[in-house]
């Protein structure tokens, strides 16, 4: 006996597919057809009485080799195209019919956008950062400029600037940790909330192509049945009880179950992802683009406000513009004076800025705001699939990183 779904008898749950019919009302309906036992439902008045033999049967032996087989044709006939189908006499009506396909697609193309986008911010940021450092050092050489300087105001217009760089390069900092959060966000969306849409779905297409099996399974056995029926023919499992085909329809119910409540998930998953990407997306990219341009802003009143620092007049010793090149010969060096100056200035060559080797605290820093794995030396989509975002991101400047409309 098998059930239609959404009906009564369904919906009620004590008859299940499977279950043999052994009499309607107390007429036995041994040796009738599907469609005889039927007629004899729909004719009762007012109560219909069945009796019935409980199929009690463990599911997983339905799980054949031949279902497992005709799953994987399904997976095979749903990655071709229509035409191929078409030759090798392959259905894919009902597989090419699911809106959920059409979706995965959108989901899918939704994934790569992100994970472009994060991969702009972070390398954004980083080129931020870099440009932070310089302001950084750029301040340390001033402040050791005017701690030397013996002109007063020159050493203070020295100090001023060095400490502004100072400055930005703190601002700099405090607006990089103020975003980490607007890439900690977007990133739960892209690494957590898509990969378990994408699970739930996987599980969805499981069940369906178990469920279609099933199906094809309960064809081929009616067709069977139909085929020895027409030659007047005994069919052994048929006079044996039928168990095959009753197992294989209690399997087929529970299949078409299990199917229908994956399916109704994936739906809610899908529908609350959409709604968390056309809510959150905007907002996220408004919070970005509004610390960047604040930082931007402040440095600029930063720089307005010492705007009268120079020119300054400075004391420069004889040789300050003499140069050694091939050319030119010296023949009494002034070693005494290079002596005091090499005194005077013992580090001045740990003061050059080198970013390929950032020093400790840098690395903490960088490793707190996230940004440790991001090296602009490479190129955007090298060991990395092309995304949509490619084009986009296929300049390796920190100047397009920070000032794009400036550049193009």
């Amino acid at each position: 006996m098998s059930l239609f779904i959404y009906r009564s008898a369904s919906r009620e749950g004590t008859l299940q597919s499977g279950d043999e019919l052994l009499g309607v009302n107390g007429q036995s309906v041994k040796g009738k057809t599907k469609v005889e036992v039927a007629k004899m439902i729909q004719s009762a008045a007012e109560e219909v009485t069945i009796h019935y033999n409980k199929l009690h049967a463990d599911p997983a032996q339905g799980e054949s080799l031949d279902i497992v087989l005709k799953k994987v044709k399904h997976r095979l006939v749903e990655g071709m195209s229509s035409s191929t189908a078409d030759t090798l006499g392959l259905s894919r009506a009902i597989l090419c019919n699911d809106s959920l396909v059409k979706r995965l697609q959108e989901l899918q193309a939704t994934e790569a956008m992100y994970k472009g986008l994060v991969e702009h911010a972070k390398r954004m940021l980083k080129a931020h950062f870099d440009l932070l450092q310089t302001y950084h050092q750029f301040g340390c050489v001033f402040a050791a400029i005017s701690v030397r300087e013996p002109q007063a105001r020159a050493s203070e217009a020295f100090r001023l600037f060095g400490e502004m760089h100072r400055n930005m390069e703190k601002d700099g900092v405090k607006m990089l940790k103020a975003l980490k959060p607007v890439l900690a966000d977007v990133g739960t969306y892209l690494h957590k909330a898509i990969p378990d849409t994408k699970l739930t779905i996987r599980r969805y297409a499981d069940a369906k192509f178990t469920y279609l099996s099933y199906c094809l399974k309960v064809k081929e056995m009616d067709d069977e049945e139909h085929s020895y029926a027409a030659l007047q023919e005994p069919l052994y499992r048929v006079e044996t009880g039928n168990y095959e085909y009753r197992l294989i329809l209690r399997c087929r119910q529970e299949a078409r179950a299990r199917f229908a409540r994956l399916r109704s998930d994936v739906l809610e998953k899908m529908e609350l992802l959409e709604s968390k990407h056309a809510r959150d997306l905007t907002g996220q990219l408004k919070r970005f683009i509004e610390g960047l341009a604040t930082l931007a802003k402040d440095t600029t009143e930063r720089l307005q406000v010492h705007a009268n620092l120079f020119p300054v007049e400075v004391d420069l010793k004889p040789s300050a513009f003499q140069y050694k090149t091939p050319n030119w010969v010296n023949d009494s060096p002034p070693e005494e004076e290079e002596a005091t100056e090499a005194a005077e200035n013992p580090t001045l060559d740990s003061m050059i800025l080198n970013l390929d080797t950032p020093s400790a605290e840098e690395n903490d820093l960088l490793m707190e705001l996230g940004l440790n794995d991001i090296d602009l030396s490479q190129s955007v989509n090298e060991n990395s699939q092309t995304t949509p975002m490619t084009p986009l991101l296929a300049k390796n400047s920190v100047d397009d990183l920070l000032a794009p409309d400036l550049i193009n």
